[in-house]
């Protein structure tokens, strides 16, 4: 082949994911089941409401399941899948084991009332269940609301060797390319990581910071000194492994920017949280979002809107699943 036309092949060939992509966000919009299930965005809500009632867990449950999903694969409720005999799905990942149960049984739960309306049976995604119910719990928990574009596919495919996830230790360099690989900004990647705002991790992901940072220094230096005494009191050597703390030692059960604050007082949970203030890159921009949280919910509705089209699958590329949790 000659190096011209080589180039139009490889030319043609990017234009044509670009553009395939493109198409599979294209078929998102709002209100897409109106003529088919016209009420599910309130089935959903109401189930998700019952859930939150029973336990707060609801909220992070949710929010990180669906970053889990969209990040590996896209948004296709891959995520939700359990393994089988020939096949080790995404769920049982290492770094998906500390998914809590709470966001799988809201989803199942959710899609278990949308089928029981004859005439949304088998007519909408889990994919967008999950889109919808992540949305719900937001604002449960204090957080902005906002209109969610619907019709995902759910995936054919569900594999523990696909999962590639943001490590709590990565740095911004790290974070920034992984964000970018999926179509997302630095402005998307700070806005989502405040998702940290409620919730709660295991003593391991963070446990280097307050005890064995490095030679010189033993603890994290960009910890608050009262913080990681704290968190050491919390976590001590050989601590259960099912012990877990807030992410947000202010405000754990409300979505608001004191995450931003928390940041600037040497409080983030993990490397990857705390280096959003200590690199000069971001830093303004938690600086900003830290005093103003209108601009940061609109930012992270932005984002997580934009999160939302990571990988949708269309046509022959995906179906509407009977359970979530198996292939049809």
């Amino acid at each position: 082949m000659g190096r011209f036309n080589l180039f139009v092949y490889v030319f043609s060939l990017s234009v044509g994911i670009f553009f395939f992509s493109d198409l599979a966000s294209a078929q998102l919009r709002q209100n897409y089941y109106a003529n088919v299930c016209p009420n599910v965005e309130n089935i959903v809500r109401n189930t998700v409401t019952q859930k939150f009632q029973q336990t707060f867990v609801t909220v992070p449950a949710t929010i990180r399941l669906f970053f889990h999903d969209c990040m590996v694969q896209g948004c296709d409720a891959s995520v939700i899948v359990a393994s089988t005999p020939g096949n080790t799905a995404e769920k049982d990942h290492p770094d998906n084991l500390s998914l809590a149960g709470d966001g799988f049984d809201t989803v199942i739960k959710a899609k278990a009332a949308v089928d029981a309306v004859p005439s949304c049976r088998n007519k909408v995604s889990c994919a967008d269940i999950l889109a919808i119910a992540t949305r719900d719990v937001i604002a449960l928990a204090g957080g902005p609301s906002y209109a969610v574009e619907l019709g995902r596919l759910d995936g054919l495919s569900s594999t523990s060797a696909s999962v590639n996830l943001p490590k709590p230790s990565f740095n911004l360099n790290q974070l920034n390319s992984m964000f970018a690989s999926k179509g997302l900004s630095q402005a998307d990647l700070i806005a989502l990581s405040a998702a940290h705002t409620v919730g709660f991790s295991h003593c391991d992901k963070f446990s280097n910071r307050i005890y064995n940072f490095s030679r010189q220094n033993p603890i994290d230096p960009t910890l608050d000194k009262q913080y990681a005494a704290q968190l050491k009191s919390m976590c001590p050597v050989n601590v259960d492994p099912r012990i877990a703390i807030n992410m947000d030692p202010n405000t754990p059960r409300n979505f608001d920017n004191i995450y931003f604050q928390n940041l600037q007082q040497g409080k983030g949970l993990f490397t990857s949280d705390q280096v959003l203030f200590t690199d000069s890159r971001t830093k303004p921009t938690v600086n900003l979002w830290a005093t103003n949280s209108q601009a940061f919910e609109k930012a992270f509705i932005e984002a997580i809107t934009k999160m939302g089209r990571i990988g949708v699958k269309t046509g022959r590329n995906g179906n509407i699943r009977f359970d979530c949790g198996k292939f049809n």
